[in-house]
């Protein structure tokens, strides 16, 4: 789950992109102005943002300058607009924006956008904690089949329990199958889209299945 904040002047538009993005696991603050928005800033820390352009008080280009010029633009910003011109998306990318989103905007392109903002603040991340001493930045993470619990090891035999095998296949196949698509929602935090690729489903077939499986599509969020 991640932290993204959005900031546009037209309700409408704040709710509808609040409303998809946590479907998709994230959590959302919202802003109506420049104003707002240099508050919620200073009071938290975003991997993301998107940042509509024209606006009432301050326009979005002037704001990602302030930010740029007081290091505080440490997290990607996906710039929107209806009514900009090339030279304001280049001017935009050249202080430091991540990409443009033309409104109006599709789920498709917004998503798409998104994930690959977010990928970048991992990006970012990764590389603050490589800088840290190899033992200290490793330690932890590599394991090796040694090192790992007998118990985990040996649990290929066992891998069966938790399931009641005496039932009809059909029915044996839907506990399974529930089990499976609750385990990836809670580790992908809820993202419908995150769990269609883990699963290899199409998201209508996905949302499709999980309600005739009786899947708590909120349990992955809240986990």
């Amino acid at each position: 789950m991640a932290n993204i904040l959005v900031v546009d002047d037209e309700h409408g538009i704040r709710d509808l992109l609040s409303e998809i993005l946590n479907d998709e696991g994230h959590s959302v603050d919202l802003a109506e102005n420049a104003t707002q928005a240099r508050a919620a800033r200073h009071a938290s820390s975003y991997d993301l943002v998107l940042l509509d352009i024209w606006m009432p008080d301050t326009d979005g280009v002037t704001l990602l300058k302030e930010w740029a010029a007081n290091s505080l633009l440490t997290m990607p910003v996906i710039m929107m607009s209806g009514h900009a011109t090339i030279d304001t998306a280049v001017e935009a990318t050249r202080i430091g924006a991540f990409s443009f989103l033309e409104k109006p905007i599709t789920l498709q392109k917004l998503l798409k956008a998104v994930e690959s903002g977010l990928a970048r603040s991992l990006q970012r991340t990764q590389a603050s904690a490589a800088s840290a001493p190899a033992a200290l930045a490793l330690e932890g993470v590599v394991l090796s089949a040694q090192s790992l619990p007998m118990a985990v090891v040996d649990a290929g035999p066992l891998a069966h329990q938790g399931f009641d095998l005496d039932r009809p296949l059909r029915e044996a196949r839907d506990g399974f199958e529930k089990a499976y698509f609750e385990f990836h929602l809670a580790r992908e935090g809820g993202s419908m889209t995150r769990v269609a690729e883990k699963t290899g489903l199409e998201r209508t077939h996905l949302y499709r299945k999980l309600r005739q499986l009786g899947v708590d599509l909120a349990r992955g969020k809240r986990n």
